[in-house]
């Protein structure tokens, strides 16, 4: 991971302080840059923050579990509906460049390396 280290989530003081779960990514780098894959199961698009502010990669996103009216779970394991979970981006990427999408609950993030930090060809001449 050494175009991305993991940091704490960025974002309102009031949402730092409610708990939420820490979903699970992987981080697959390549030579033209990095690609997030999170699992957020039960997350609607319309439930999901992404931003990026400076350096800092955030996710949250909050779960939606359908409880069939006038029912209630008799044990669940999972409490929380809320995900959060925040990336130090390094000078490497190109933050403006990012783009995401999401699907049955999975959620790709891609990141581009900044142009300098892609790797060039360097064409020789003979003399």
């Amino acid at each position: 991971m050494s175009e991305l280290t993991q940091a704490q989530a960025a974002g309102t003081p009031a949402a730092r302080d409610e708990p939420a779960l820490l979903p699970p990514v992987d981080v697959v780098e390549d030579a033209t840059g990095i690609t997030l894959v999170a699992d957020l199961p039960g997350v609607p698009k319309d439930r999901l923050n992404l931003r990026v502010e400076g350096d800092q990669l955030t996710i949250e996103a909050e779960a939606v579990i359908a409880v069939p009216q006038g029912m209630e779970p008799s044990y669940a394991e999972v409490n929380l509906s809320r995900y959060r979970r925040g990336f130090t981006l390094s000078k490497e990427l190109d933050p403006e460049k990012v783009s995401a999408e999401l699907a049955h609950g999975v959620l790709r993030v891609r990141i581009p390396k900044a142009e300098h930090a892609q790797p060039r060809r360097i064409t020789v001449k003979v003399g």
